[in-house]
């Protein structure tokens, strides 16, 4: 007996995919760029200084996330000053000569004192000489300390209702966080402005004492020195490898606040950053007050990263990193840059081998209790990237 199969196919599933492509257009007086069908509505914009501006107007709930973001970071630390970005990031809290002062005329000459005081203890080398130095700075700095209005910015942030305010310093990124109230972006916008117009390194020396503790609780973290050596081990030309984000104990040790806003002076540029906003706005409107408010930055040339290209790894490279947490096992492959799209695979094998449910090492050896932990995760950056994969073993095996 002969079978007719018959197949019925819907006009719907034979629709094409939607097309996502990069378009144009005008609106309130600027221009900027989008991407169709994107479900976000998100605008790329370009000021006349350069500054990058992302909205993505949302309308959900009346409160705006910012991100205002600088491409610097470790990567362009330094090499006699590791960890600038990470404590400059940390000083972009203190105010500026406007706000954080509570006599701005007074307190200026003895921040002069502690800056030339750094200076004179990094060209000191004897240990009695230094120790007498460091006693100084601390002199000054109690002084100092008198004219400064603790934690301004962070009081004048909640007083708008902000939330979430925060940053954070990486590889290739420095990331200032808040989520204010739709009704107090003029408010904010003026504060952000301003922040970034001419910051002081007021309250250095406590400051960075809780840079110092900070890198100490992370000399006594397994998981940091197994990430450290993997990337030291994977990139000998590169920053990626040869210095770390918070620094090393030497540096931190030796600050130089002229470096500090030699560094500011040659990143903290428009052209070099973006301002990032998603949540209740029109973005019509608010383009023109981040306008207002970015507008009298100058953009300046920005010195290009420049490295030798990494080695190939021919055969694997084993390391053992001691410490007091259980044993675990991190492996890593080094990947090209962002601009590669061996990166969107590796993102996906990450997703599919580990993504908290259904991933292929979360059912075949978390869930069967193979392994305590368990995960994977492609790590991108501009000039290369990582995929890396560890675990945790259970109790005696």
């Amino acid at each position: 007996m002969g079978v007719l199969a018959l197949s019925f196919v819907s006009a719907g599933a034979m629709a094409q995919a939607p097309k996502f492509e990069w378009k144009e257009a005008t609106s309130g007086g600027y221009t900027y760029k989008y991407v169709t069908n994107d479900p976000s509505k998100a605008r790329f914009y370009t000021l006349k200084n350069g500054l990058t501006v992302v909205l993505s107007p949302t309308n959900k709930d009346p409160r705006i996330q910012s991100y205002v973001a600088v491409k610097a970071g470790s990567k362009t630390d330094p090499a006699t000053n590791t960890g600038l970005a990470h404590y400059l990031e940390h000083m972009l809290f203190k105010g500026t000569d406007k706000y954080g002062s509570l006599d701005w005329s007074k307190e200026k000459p003895e921040l002069d004192k502690i800056d030339a005081l750094y200076e004179k203890y990094n060209k000191t080398t004897d240990a009695a000489q230094r120790k007498s130095i460091y006693h100084e700075i601390d002199s000054v700095s109690g002084v100092a300390s008198k004219f400064a209005i603790a934690n301004e910015y962070d009081k004048m942030l909640s007083a708008m209702g902000a939330q979430g305010t925060n940053a954070f310093t990486s590889f290739e990124q420095t990331v200032y966080t808040d989520d204010v109230p739709a009704s107090s972006i003029d408010k904010y916008l003026a504060v952000q402005a301003e922040r970034f117009r001419n910051p002081q390194l007021r309250i250095f020396h406590t400051e960075l004492e809780a840079v110092y503790e900070e890198k100490n609780r992370g000399l006594d973290t397994d998981g940091r020195k197994v990430i450290e050596k993997l990337f030291a081990e994977l990139f000998k030309n590169h920053n990626y490898g040869l210095q770390t984000t918070i620094g090393t104990i030497e540096h931190l040790k030796n600050p130089s606040l002229v470096e500090i806003r030699k560094y500011f002076n040659t990143y903290y540029v428009p052209n070099n950053m973006a301002v990032v906003m998603s949540g209740d706005f029109n973005p019509d409107v608010l383009i023109a007050k981040i306008d207002k408010s970015f507008g009298y930055m100058q953009n300046k040339a920005i010195p290009k990263y420049a490295f030798q290209p990494e080695a190939p790894i021919t055969s694997p490279v084993v390391v053992e990193v001691l410490g007091p947490d259980a044993e675990s096992v991190t492996i890593g492959y080094r990947l090209p840059g962002n601009k590669s799209k061996d990166v969107l695979l590796a993102d996906l094998v990450g997703q599919i081998l580990t993504n908290g449910k259904a991933g292929l090492m979360d059912l075949n050896l978390v869930k069967k209790q193979k392994l305590l932990r368990a995960g994977a995760s492609a790590f991108t950056l501009i000039d290369y990237g990582i995929l890396y994969m560890s675990g945790n073993a259970t109790q005696g095996q």
